[in-house]
């Protein structure tokens, strides 16, 4: 039983309480005084409520004494009861020793990683378990700093954080008590490094959101990663869907299962299917193939440009939508997985299905959610921060030091287009530091072409007449225009020409179903 009695800070009150428990014959089994919270602690066996009632009476009667009510544990013993939980929930090995070197604590994690019962490791001395540092030496040490360094536990490698235990003493100042001891295995450390690197690299604290556009499609993302239903993520090239889509993924339940990225655009359609339901291998010396959304399974797959796939393609998609089943190539058998669908498009999918070659029902599944990433030079916001970014990181990379960025030339990258985006300017970036020789970033060090979104981008080392440019010009726009109006009267009639006129000009550029697809 234990007394938690509230009183006055006076001289004697201790020796009264404690009398009126001899007076009963309670055998003392423990006492703590909180002097800066005026609170005594009393710990005695558990007596009978007849002699309960007794002395709670009489303790409250003394002068000087507030309140008194029982309690579950002492100070001291709360305090041990949450440093053992807080050590054997640790995953980490945690050992404490004397001054002297003897062990007098560990925990479970510790006993694992030593291959030695608890029993064995308290009281054993700390040179006897850990190997490559002398403890004794450290100890008796004329001053014992913390350390940390490589240990062999068990003939593996460990790393070390030996922590010096001091005990404040009045007028000798502080004496040493001995020391903590915190190991961590390789194996351990490396999964530590590795989430620390995926937090910085896939975490939503990585993409640069200073302008309203970015902030906003920030916010809706980090309440839409926490849905099961599919994302459709728009934008342009290179603004960052796939960046966006793995923050998604990670802040999302499913984290700790893989994220898969595929993109529709690169592969032939026998391809990109094969890749993204496998392969059965029933042929001969044919090997059967897991599928990307089977590797994936408990975890989100990305599918980049999903605007460029096939119509087979887009139905075994869709039937998956719908009930989560799919057959491998050359299978009959169902495969049932849980996996989470993010696609990106920098196409415009309305105008496709309307020109039916992206399915309706398709377009509708995989859009239940919608994240539009505006382009850079609708955010000119961001820019700044960006440039800063990728100058600081590729100047670490290659050991230089940070370039001050010119306002000039921050003023020159708020106002070029960007065509293509975040990416074109990080690669813009990273070939003018890599090459810099300068400690200040100015204009001339970047080397960008001139752009305009009515010609695209104009070289600066232009060479031939105007003829030739204007030739040049014309069978551009007659190439981009041609998959839209593929008849040189529909084409003629869009450009307000004769129709004799434009047929002899296709001829002479080659333009035709053959050379361009419609």
């Amino acid at each position: 039983m234990r007394l938690d009695i509230h009183c006055a800070d006076r001289v004697g009150i201790a020796q009264e309480i404690l009398n009126i428990l001899v007076n009963y014959n309670v055998d003392l089994k423990g006492i703590e005084v909180d002097s800066v919270n005026c609170r005594m602690y009393v710990s005695f066996p558990e007596i009978e409520f007849e002699q309960f009632q007794k002395i709670m009476p009489s303790i409250r009667l003394i002068d000087g004494v507030h309140d008194v009510r029982t309690t579950a544990f002492l100070p001291s013993e709360r305090e041990h009861n949450e440093l053992n939980t807080l050590l054997r929930a640790l995953p980490d090995g945690v050992i404490s020793i004397d001054a002297k070197g003897w062990v007098r604590l560990c925990n479970d994690a510790a006993c694992k990683d030593l291959q030695l019962t608890e029993k064995e490791v308290i009281g054993a001395n700390i040179n006897n378990l850990l190997k490559g540092f002398n403890f004794t030496r450290w100890l008796e040490g004329k001053e014992v700093l913390g350390q940390t360094t490589r240990v062999e536990v068990a003939g593996e490698d460990f790393i070390a954080d030996i922590l010096p235990i001091a005990v404040p003493q009045s007028n000798e100042g502080d004496v040493l008590a001995g020391a903590v001891i915190n190991i961590k295995s390789q194996s351990r450390l490396g999964q530590q490094v590795s989430a620390f690197r995926r937090y910085g690299q896939e975490s939503f604290a990585t993409i640069h959101n200073f302008s309203t556009a970015m902030r906003r499609v920030v916010r809706e993302a980090r309440k839409m990663a926490q849905l099961e239903a599919p994302i459709l993520i728009t934008g342009e090239t290179g603004t960052g869907k796939e960046l966006l889509a793995r923050a998604c993924h990670y802040a999302s339940n499913r984290s700790v299962k893989p994220f898969i990225a595929l993109s529709c655009a690169s592969l032939p359609d026998d391809v990109a299917e094969s890749e993204l339901f496998g392969y059965a291998g029933y042929e001969e010396n044919a090997a059967p193939k897991r599928g990307v959304l089977e590797q994936a399974d408990g975890g989100t797959v990305f599918l980049d440009e999903v605007g460029e796939m096939s119509t087979q393609l887009q139905t075994k998609l869709l039937r998956f939508l719908q009930d989560g089943t799919f057959r491998k190539v050359g299978d009959e058998n169902e495969v049932k997985v849980n996996v989470r669908i993010v696609a990106a498009t920098q196409k415009d999918l309305p105008a496709m299905v309307q020109e039916g070659v992206f399915r309706e029902d398709l377009y509708y599944r995989i859009n239940v959610l919608t994240l539009e990433i505006a382009p850079l030079r609708d955010r000119k916001a961001d820019v700044g921060p960006l440039a800063e970014h990728f100058i600081q990181k590729y100047a670490q990379q290659n050991g230089h030091d940070v370039p001050l960025l010119s306002q000039e030339c921050l003023s020159f990258l708020q106002d070029y287009p960007w065509p293509g985006n975040v990416r074109q300017l990080e690669n813009a970036i990273y070939r003018a530091v890599s090459l810099l020789d300068d400690s200040e970033l100015r204009v001339e060090h970047l080397q960008l072409p001139t752009f305009t979104h009515d010609l695209g981008y104009l070289e600066s080392d232009f060479e031939g007449s105007l003829d030739q440019a204007v030739k040049r010009f014309e069978a551009t726009l007659l190439r981009k225009l041609y998959p839209a109006y593929p008849s040189s009267r529909q084409l003629a009639k869009r450009l307000g020409l004769s129709h004799t006129a434009v047929a002899n000009k296709l001829r002479d550029y080659g333009i035709n179903r053959k050379t361009v697809k419609v």
